[in-house]
């Protein structure tokens, strides 16, 4: 393998090794793409302040996260089907979390099952939770997951039916024999190993509770005794409505934008979540994070960690575990030039002091 220095090298080689119909299905987003390009374009527009001889000789990333200690502010978001682009799946992703001491949010449409994934990983994994059609297996998966060992539940509020996904709409994408959702295989074919395209005019998923309301929220505070996270928040109202009925942490989302069109940019979003949460519970965000300086202007407007998902799908396929510890080693290492460039050299103090209006 080539030197790598940067996500987007990363990028480049994954899709000269990737399949097609996989590639675009990963990089690919709803619609136009609009959403995910602005993802990437808000980060961009934002603009940093400066200050000097600070002493930059030690620099501290470390945070403490829902009682547990993280050396960095990075956790790599829930993505499905790692099949796709490695041939032992999720469970070299995990062994690459292991080589970076990560958290990894496991997918629900992930294709080995999560207590195969919990039995190898070093650190609790948490869990990507869609709410099921039928709210019996949602409540069985729930169960199945905090036996092994779930540290949070993570629960992706913002797909109750399906996108235009125009990309890998063209390049015929469905799952190929052997990759299947394994967490669901126990419902059958049509559940574990259902194909993306939408048939017809239905744009309902088999996997997905399009009925889903804040009662079901409430429902699963009531059987979850791990952290409950809501996955996919942008609106303040939302927000507000997510910490009353007790959840523990909030992930501003977008979905990557993979769900709907010309939404706005997640870093965009999150000034106004934070303002109206102030504090509360702790705020997490993903999309459109490439560099470490990414990582830090999300926290400066008041993230207390992001997640990463299209990156270390990348690493995964050029380079197995070492591939995802890799992308995880270049944001961290980034994430420390940016703190002793900038005059910040612990984590604690980023705030938007360090940004410009």
């Amino acid at each position: 393998m080539p030197p790598v220095w940067t996500l987007d090298d990363f990028e480049q080689l994954a899709r000269e090794s990737m399949s097609h119909a996989a590639y675009e299905y990963v990089a690919g987003g709803s619609g136009a793409g609009l959403t995910d390009a602005e993802n990437r374009r808000a980060f961009d527009r934002i603009r940093l302040s400066q200050r000097v001889l600070v002493d930059a000789s030690r620099i501290d990333t470390k945070l403490r996260l829902f009682d547990r200690d993280y050396d960095y502010p990075i956790l790599l978001g829930p993505t499905g089907y790692h099949k796709l682009v490695h041939p032992e799946g999720e469970l070299e992703t995990v062994k690459g979390a292991n080589l970076s001491d990560a958290t990894l949010v496991a997918a629900n449409f992930s294709t080995v099952t999560f207590e195969e994934m919990s039995r190898e990983a070093a650190r609790p994994l948490w869990f990507q939770l869609y709410i099921q059609t039928d709210r019996g297996f949602t409540k069985e998966l729930i169960d199945r997951v905090l036996a092994a060992g779930c540290e949070a539940v993570c629960v992706t509020v913002d797909v109750p039916v399906n996108g235009p996904r125009d990309r890998e709409h063209r390049a015929g994408f469905a799952l190929p024999p052997g990759v299947e959702r394994a967490n669901l295989a126990s419902r059958g074919p049509a559940f574990s190993a259902a194909a993306h395209r939408p048939i017809g005019r239905n744009i309902y998923s088999a996997t997905h509770g399009a009925d889903a309301t804040w009662k079901d929220i409430e429902w699963l505070r009531s059987i979850i005794p791990a952290r409950l996270l809501l996955k996919g928040i942008l609106h303040p109202d939302d927000a507000e409505a997510a910490v009353g009925v007790g959840c523990d942490g909030l992930i501003v989302s977008n979905h990557g934008g993979r769900s709907l069109d010309t939404l706005q940019a997640t870093i965009d979003a999150l000034p106004r979540v934070v303002e109206r949460v102030n504090g509360r519970v702790p705020l997490l965000v993903d999309g459109g994070i490439r560099r470490g300086i990414d990582i830090f202007k999300a926290l400066a407007r008041g993230a207390a960690a992001v997640l990463i998902g299209r990156p270390y799908l990348y690493g995964l396929s050029v380079d197995g575990a070492a591939g995802v510890a890799r992308v995880i080693e270049i944001l961290r290492m980034e994430l420390e030039m940016t703190m002793g460039l900038i005059g910040c050299p612990e984590l604690s103090r980023i705030s938007n002091k360090f940004l410009l209006p």
